[in-house]
């Protein structure tokens, strides 16, 4: 009986974590892993970390809650600084390092980065950059990441450059997912089921149970995906 009893206190602290944990991002908001700074990253585990245990304290869980909160409440408080306040910013977020500009490879700056120059010219290439005199600077942002910006010989050519002016894409909207017909995204969008039956039909596919995705781009055709292989095929 006492053991059925701490799974349920355990079931129960588990349950309690997990509302916490979601109450707590969304308050912090939503963020990548590559969008984080090192205060983000440090206060993800150790939020991850005090949630853990207070799933499994059965006796005193009010500690544990209480850090969580007390972690959840600063993490907030340094977002909203650091969104009010620019010394607060770069205290916190850190300052964007030059990297290289003008044919110059800032030495010292790679000190302040803790990157030598073998790992420079590893996200140099990871970055598509194999040539470093096709780069006129490359700058590591507070999260880590390395941006480049290239010579203007050496950029790729845009519709711009050559005097042209394409049609400027939608974003697709999916009318079609698993089988089944987005009602709301069809109307939404100004269409008609029907239509969207005539579509499909004009394709090969008797019904949307037959399609994975189909995605609406603006114009008069659907981009659409089968079910499965054979699906196409059956039905044309």
């Amino acid at each position: 009986m006492e053991t059925l009893i701490q799974i349920g206190m355990t079931v129960l602290t588990a349950l309690l974590s997990i509302v916490v944990l979601f109450l707590l991002e969304k308050a912090m908001g939503s963020k990548q892993v590559s969008q984080m700074t090192m205060f983000d990253y440090v206060t993800g585990i150790t939020i991850g970390s005090v949630a853990a245990e207070l799933a499994t304290e059965l006796e005193e869980p009010v500690k544990p809650l209480t850090a969580l909160v007390v972690y959840g409440a600063a993490a907030v408080g340094i977002s909203v600084l650091t969104s009010k306040s620019l010394k607060a910013r770069a205290v916190v977020t850190g300052k964007p390092l030059v990297l290289l500009e003008n044919g110059v490879i800032y030495r010292d700056n790679l000190k302040k980065a803790r990157l030598d120059l073998s790992e420079f010219l590893t996200y140099c290439r990871i970055g598509g950059w194999f040539d470093l005199n096709q780069l006129q600077a490359a700058v590591l942002e507070h999260n880590g990441v390395v941006s480049f910006l290239p010579k203007e010989k050496d950029r790729p050519a845009t519709p711009t450059d050559l005097d042209l002016n394409p049609k400027q894409s939608q974003v697709q909207t999916p009318f079609v997912m698993d089988g089944r017909l987005l009602a709301d995204n069809v109307r939404q969008a100004g269409k008609e089921e029907a239509w969207v039956h005539r579509a499909l039909l004009r394709q090969g596919y008797q019904t949307e149970k037959d399609v994975l995705l189909a995605l609406w781009d603006g114009g008069e055709k659907l981009t659409v995906f089968p079910l499965r292989p054979e699906s196409r095929k059956a039905g044309q």
